[in-house]
């Protein structure tokens, strides 16, 4: 069985995460098949509240192939399974400006269940992304100078 690990590479580099959770999704079942198959993207997904339950937008999933008239719709909103007090917290937190929640990391788990890491985080600025690129260039380049040595 191969191991699920879908990530958004870009989220790290886009965004300053503030805090992180583990959410459960509530799928159907050509769903998980296409999962487990790696057949999903989550790098346009991000996370809403509606009406006190948080949903998962733009988290692609792809049809799988032999799911006939029982196949789903790839880009649906997904329900995403929460403690109550998480979700408060998280309600509670949004209502600061620039705050958005985003999903990093798509996984299944031990107990077979497909999850999903999300962050509450806020929009990096260009020189920040900057930054980040300048440190990750010198670290590089120290790793390689002490491979030499």
């Amino acid at each position: 069985m191969s191991k699920v690990d879908i990530k958004n590479k870009r989220a790290k580099f886009e965004y300053e995460f503030l805090d992180d959770f583990v959410a459960g999704i509530v799928l159907t079942g050509t769903e998980i098949k296409s999962i487990r198959n790696n057949k999903a993207s989550i790098t346009e997904a991000y996370c809403v509240f509606v009406k006190e339950e948080l949903y998962i937008r733009n988290m692609h999933i792809a049809e799988y192939d032999k799911g006939s008239y029982n196949n789903h719709k790839p880009n649906r909103d997904r329900k995403l399974l929460l403690q109550r007090t998480e979700l408060r917290k998280l309600q509670r937190k949004l209502k600061d400006q620039g705050l958005t929640i985003i999903a990093s990391k798509l996984f299944i788990s031990e107990n077979n269940l497909a999850k999903l890491n999300i962050h509450l985080a806020r929009g990096k600025k260009l020189h920040d992304k900057r930054e980040d690129l300048k440190s990750k260039d010198t670290k590089r380049d120290l790793d390689r100078a002490m491979k030499r040595h």
